[in-house]
């Protein structure tokens, strides 16, 4: 026999796993350190006691948002991630139990009843982990969010800043509205509400309405004070709900204005002319004598302190054809001295020789607007007293030229390819209704006008603001469109040649405006 043993034959155990009875069934398991069964196990200890079954989630109906405790408000929608995070958050899983899986079991989305089916795992004998998953169910209970429940308690704002400004136009406050616009200052108001003499701003937080008043101190001269109303007090909590109004005042001064200042305000800048013209206004006033091109600035604090009142706006502007310009080289700025001898446009025999600080514009031939004294009558103490006097009635101007004018231009009724946007604002007062209306709607209308030109004529003004493309603006009007009213020499009239045009590349897009028509044209 050889040394080889043949191992085809040799005899292989057979491996079987161990077996023991169940200590409280006496079914067969594999041996675990519990030597109960797994229904027996389940059945013994419950590892989601302790759990909720039902809890309640606060919807706001208002605004579509859940509470998040405290009292935070999010955004969220149903079966979404965030309203499972918000569920999962009130359900108390402490201890070893940690949580393995969580989803939303749908339901009918007008039963207020959100279900989510839970998955746990706790050790509950020395390495023994079990694993159960249980529904939970939220109900989905209404309650208002703090600023909706403001709204249907018609408390929706709690500061308000309101703008007034005593003048006869709307020109300040439709500069104003484009400066608002530009730097999106009203981004935290609630309404706006427009009122005869100014502008109400409504905020939910006292802050925003500081923020805008800190904002109107900037871009334009006022004085603002504040007051404070007592709406409700918790005398155990010791605290109090308070309404906050700010009330703003503008200087009631605008460019293109006739001013006479008193005379220590006049002494203490510079010594210049009382009778000046208003040339600039942002947070300041910037004055300007005609007659001498000296320039001062009246700042805010200034003015209130000695206040005064114009003698001329900017509509009783009258219309002069110059005649002839003769330079004298004395420039201040863009400014220039020359003396000019002027006639009205609807009476060229009566002419005026006077010095104008639109030298640099001015040419024999054009056309100008300004404020004509020899006529007129003021109702203003300063003015009455430079008058009197005899020193300086002689140096009082009968006409002051503000600025030229372009009206044969201006009489074929060109159209513009720009345009600006509006804030959204409510009608804060009554309205009247007959002539009345009639009348203020024009007005407002002619004061657009005037500010639309104003924008046309000063280029610093005019960067300022955001003006915007028009798709839909009009075109230039040919000659035989005109009015049939007007007569063939206005029509053959030939325009200006320094008309102030407004190029394309100051015009921005008005992509909140854009249609899928002008999307296409452009």
């Amino acid at each position: 026999m050889s040394g080889n043993t043949d191992t085809s034959f040799a005899y292989t155990p057979a491996r079987t796993e161990a077996r023991i009875l169940c200590a409280s069934c006496g079914v067969l398991i594999p041996p675990n350190p519990a030597n109960l069964c797994i229904p027996c196990i389940q059945s013994t200890v419950d590892i989601t006691d302790g759990i909720p079954k039902q809890s309640t989630v606060h919807f706001c109906r208002g605004c579509n948002r859940y509470l998040q405790p405290p009292n935070y408000w999010v955004v969220a929608e149903l079966e979404s991630a965030q309203l499972l995070a918000l569920c999962l958050k009130k359900l108390k899983i402490g201890g070893t139990a940690r949580l393995v899986d969580a989803g939303f079991i749908w339901t009918e989305p007008h039963s207020r009843r959100l279900k989510v089916k839970v998955t746990i795992q706790k050790e509950v004998f020395a390495s023994t982990l079990l694993q159960q998953t249980f529904i939970v169910e939220f109900i989905v209970a209404h309650q208002f969010c703090d600023d909706c429940a403001r709204v249907e308690a018609q408390q929706t704002w709690k500061a308000v800043v309101q703008v007034r400004q005593k003048v006869p136009h709307k020109r300040t406050f439709l500069w104003l509205e484009q400066l608002i616009l530009k730097h999106n200052a009203h981004k935290d108001t609630t309404n706006i509400k427009e009122m005869k003499d100014g502008i109400d701003f409504y905020y939910a937080q006292r802050p925003h309405s500081i923020k805008m008043v800190d904002f109107l101190s900037a871009v334009v001269p006022c004085r603002s004070r504040g007051s404070e109303q007592l709406i409700s007090s918790d005398i155990r909590s010791n605290t109090a709900n308070f309404r906050y109004t700010y009330s703003v005042e503008i200087a009631p001064i605008c460019k293109d204005d006739l001013v006479c200042l008193p005379p220590k305000l006049a002494r203490s800048l510079g010594n210049i002319n009382p009778l000046c013209l208003c040339v600039r206004v942002s947070n300041a006033l910037y004055v300007l004598d005609p007659n001498t091109l000296k320039t001062a600035e009246v700042r805010s604090n200034v003015f209130f302190e000695h206040p005064f009142t114009s003698l001329c706006d900017a509509s009783q502007l009258t219309e002069f054809y110059v005649i002839e310009v003769q330079q004298e080289n004395v420039r201040n700025s863009k400014y220039a001295l020359a003396t000019v001898e002027i006639a009205p446009a609807n009476d060229l025999s009566q002419t005026y020789i006077i010095r104008t600080h639109l030298g640099n514009v001015l040419r024999a031939g054009d056309h100008a607007m300004g404020y004509l004294l020899l006529t007129s009558n003021f109702n203003n103490e300063h003015f009455d007293a430079l008058s009197a006097n005899p020193s300086t009635a002689s140096m009082l101007p009968d006409v002051v030229l503000v600025k030229k004018s372009f009206p044969s231009r201006r009489r074929k009724n060109r159209g513009r390819n720009w345009r600006l946007k509006t804030m959204v604002k409510e009608e804060g007062e009554e309205g009247t209704v007959g002539r009345k209306a009639a009348v203020d709607v024009q007005r407002a209308e002619a004061d657009y006008e005037l500010f639309l030109r104003d924008l046309e004529e000063d280029a610093e003004l005019r960067g300022m603001v955001n003006l915007y493309k028009d798709p839909h603006g009009q075109k230039t009007r040919p000659a035989a469109e005109d009015d049939m009213d007007d007569d063939m020499e206005d029509i053959e009239e030939e325009e200006e040649a320094d008309f102030p045009e407004i190029s394309v590349d100051e015009l921005l897009d008005d992509l909140e405006g854009m249609t899928i028509d002008d999307e296409e044209a452009a």
